[in-house]
């Protein structure tokens, strides 16, 4: 590939996405400015991936091209290929299950300027006369009903079916997830998603077009990186609401530290992931670096920990992924069983959401992020649907649980219907 440099001052967000669009894949990776925060360990780059061809292979496999960038994504129905396990749930959005390809045209934001990767025929010349014709979109959402594919009376009642469950010792944990969606529903991708950075600035944001399907992601998780020979997972167990001046956030900050049960809920799933972790890592290499960091987003406040080790000799990027794949923090535990129960209690498929959008580099490190807070949008058949959820325990209240769920929803609520214009239903 050969490279130029492009000023950031000549462009924006929207007229470079607005250009992207025209291509069948597009991977938009956007830290939303928290690389200059204090997010542990960093977030990943801001970069701009675009082919019209995909690979014929996900992450997964072994033939996954070296020493090139590879972007994509893995989704979540992906751990049918690593456990014995199926999935059977309604799937109107019917993303594909993975998602990996070469960029033709790669973009890396730099302090200043952009830096513009093509293939042999591409020059700053023929990206200059291609830019300036891309017409920006103005369109405007429209959306009548938003509607739940589970009733808060029938959430309540799962949640009760799922502690039975923790009492006989199925399972300790279990991340249970429900579907909002709208039918003959027209939003404008490009135009939400920016809206949806602006309302929620995740470190872990992702913009991702497949044909004419759209994931609109604003991610506060990171799933797995590696760098080096090191590889870092850092699980989010623990929200709450953001308080309204600083006396009541700092309570609300300390209130999440001193619930029992989200402290528990943390601590499960890092003993979860850290275990993920050490099946790849030298003896002795997997620690907890960080155990109940308190981090302040717009609206919550989330407990994140962070589990580090050395990958041991003799194994792969993709023995790595399929160790810790899908993240424990979407999960539950112990894992494989709750998954089945997932199939059992969610009504509809997961799809994309709860996988994992990120990237290989050439130098075979890779970053990936965590797909929640994720509106996905199909625009042929004019269906727009994500889903919510939280960690079930056996000390879970169905009321609070309920409560969370729709706080996790609010920011894309507050895009779909900024003047509360579209009502929500039960389907």
């Amino acid at each position: 590939m050969v490279k130029f440099l492009f000023s950031i001052d000549a462009t924006s967000d929207l007229e470079v996405l607005a250009w992207a669009t025209q291509f069948e894949y597009v991977c938009f990776l956007n830290p939303n400015d928290w690389q200059k925060k204090n997010y542990p360990n960093g977030t990943w780059n801001k970069m701009l991936a675009v082919s019209n061809e995909c690979l014929s292979v996900s992450f997964l496999d072994e033939n996954l091209p070296s020493k090139e960038w590879v972007f994509g994504y893995l989704g979540y129905d992906l751990k049918n290929q690593i456990e014995n396990l199926q999935s059977q749930n309604l799937d109107v959005l019917a993303f594909p299950e993975s998602l990996c390809f070469i960029p033709q045209w790669l973009f890396i934001w730099q302090e200043k300027e952009i830096e513009i990767w093509g293939n042999e025929n591409c020059s700053e010349r023929v990206f200059s006369e291609l830019f300036p014709k891309i017409a920006l979109p103005n369109a405007t959402n429209s959306i009548s009903t938003i509607k739940q594919r589970v009733s808060q009376e029938n959430y309540s009642e799962i949640v009760e079916n799922i502690r039975q469950h923790i009492r006989k010792g199925d399972v300790y944990e279990l991340n249970y997830c429900i579907e909002f969606f709208a039918e003959n529903a027209f939003i404008e991708p490009l135009q939400s998603y920016l809206r949806l950075c602006r309302v929620s600035p995740m470190p872990f944001s992702a913009f991702v077009k497949v044909g004419k399907k759209y994931a609109l992601c604003a991610s506060p998780e990171r799933f797995l990186k590696k760098e080096g020979n090191k590889i870092i997972s850092q699980p989010i167990k623990g929200t709450i609401r953001r308080g309204k001046n600083l006396e009541t956030d700092k309570l609300q900050k300390e209130k999440l530290l001193h619930s029992e049960k989200e402290l528990a809920e943390n601590m499960m799933i890092v003993d979860l992931v850290r275990n993920d972790l050490a099946r790849s890592a030298k003896i002795g290499s997997t620690k907890v670096s960080e155990i109940f960091g308190m981090y302040a987003f717009p609206k919550v406040w989330q407990m994140i920990s962070t589990i580090e080790a050395e990958i041991k000799e003799g194994i792969s990027n993709q023995q790595v992924i399929r160790h810790a794949f899908p993240m424990g923090s979407m999960t539950g535990a112990p894992k494989i069983k709750a998954m089945e129960l997932i199939e059992q209690y969610e009504y509809s498929k997961r799809g994309l959401f709860s996988g994992a959008i990120g990237y290989f580099s050439p130098s075979q490190d890779f970053d990936f992020n965590v797909v929640i807070r994720t509106l996905f949008y199909d625009e042929a058949q004019k269906y727009l649907s994500f889903m919510v959820g939280s960690a079930i325990t056996y000390d879970s209240e169905a009321r609070q649980e309920y409560q969370e769920c729709l706080l996790k929803a609010e920011s894309i609520l507050e895009v779909l219907q900024p003047n509360n214009k579209c009502k929500i239903t039960t389907f």
